[in-house]
């Protein structure tokens, strides 16, 4: 019987990115040229996920969904190889950028990624995560 607690750290707009291949392709007209486009997107079991399904609905966007995947790293490395454009939090941009080599390709305002930090203990002992609760009101 562990508990577990959670405090809000913050959220984030999603961004949507690509290869430069394909930037080139769907930067222009972002985000009337996600319809029909190719995506890898988290499953259909997430938040953000839902939320990302509404907004396409909301903008009678069809995107062509490529892959679907569980892990945000995974996700972000196929539609790196180019299997599609793909969303994350626009905070990510620079580091995403950098390691997977992939551009921006339009903001979305409307749909947004909320992190928590979650731990076992009512009351954070370890230093790190005192500093970090404590920056991060709730």
């Amino acid at each position: 019987k562990v508990k577990v607690y959670n405090h809000a750290l913050g959220e984030s707009g999603i961004t949507f990115f690509a290869t430069a291949r394909l930037a080139k392709l769907y930067r222009r007209k972002f985000p009337r040229s996600l319809d029909g486009a190719p995506m890898v997107l988290p499953t259909s079991n997430t938040v953000l996920r839902r939320s990302l399904d509404q907004w396409f609905e909301a903008e009678s966007l069809h995107p062509h969904v490529a892959g679907e995947f569980e892990d945000s790293a995974l996700l972000a490395t196929f539609g790196a190889s180019g299997l599609g454009i793909f969303p994350a939090a626009e905070l990510l941009q620079n580091d995403l950028s950098r390691y997977y080599d992939v551009e921006k390709i339009g903001y979305c305002e409307e749909v947004y990624e909320s992190f928590f930090g979650i731990y076992t203990e009512k009351k954070a002992q370890h230093p790190l995560v005192k500093t970090i609760l404590a920056s991060h009101p709730r």
